[in-house]
C-alpha cells in the first residue's frame, strides 16, 4: 500500500457514507466528512473549528469531555479495536440520534494528539428494537 497516494485515502474519506469526525487535543473539530454532513446535518464548514459539543446532548457534556482529557491525557483510550460505543447525538436541526462510533487517537506529524471517530446513525435501528421490545412486553402481560 505504500504506492497508494494519500489523495485517495482522503477521498475515500471525504465521500464515505459513514461520517468521519476528527477533534484536535482541544476537542474542537477538525476534520467532517460528507458523512458527518448526512447524519448530523451541519455543513463541514459550519463546524469546523468549533468544540465537538455542538453534537453532545449537554447532560452528557461533562462525562464526554472529561473522559476525552483523560485519554487526551493518557495518549491512549480505554476502547479497544473491537469496541463500538453506542451514545445519543444531536442533529442541527435539534433531533435526538442514536449514533455507534468507533475511536482512534491520532498524531500529527508534529506529534499533537488528535481524535479520530467513524459514527454511524442507528436512530432508526433503535426505535424498530425499542418497538419489538414493546410488543414482546405486551403479549406477555396479556
Amino acid at each position: 500500500m505504500d504506492d497508494l497516494d494519500s489523495a485517495v485515502v482522503l477521498g475515500m474519506a471525504d465521500q464515505a457514507p459513514d461520517g468521519i469526525v476528527i477533534t484536535d487535543r482541544e476537542g474542537l473539530i477538525r476534520y467532517w466528512n460528507r458523512g458527518a454532513e448526512r447524519i448530523f446535518g451541519f455543513a463541514a464548514a459550519e463546524v469546523t473549528g468549533r468544540s465537538l459539543d455542538v453534537i453532545i446532548p449537554e447532560r452528557h457534556r461533562k462525562r464526554h469531555q472529561e473522559g476525552f482529557d483523560a485519554a487526551m491525557e493518557r495518549g491512549s483510550s480505554k476502547y479497544g479495536d473491537a469496541d463500538l460505543l453506542n451514545v445519543p447525538a444531536l442533529a442541527a436541526d435539534g433531533r435526538k440520534l442514536s449514533i455507534e462510533f468507533s475511536v482512534v487517537l491520532l498524531s500529527g506529524p508534529d506529534g499533537s494528539p488528535y481524535c479520530g471517530a467513524v459514527v454511524r446513525d442507528v436512530t432508526a435501528r433503535r426505535e424498530r428494537e425499542r418497538e419489538l421490545m414493546r410488543r414482546r412486553a405486551e403479549a406477555t402481560t396479556v
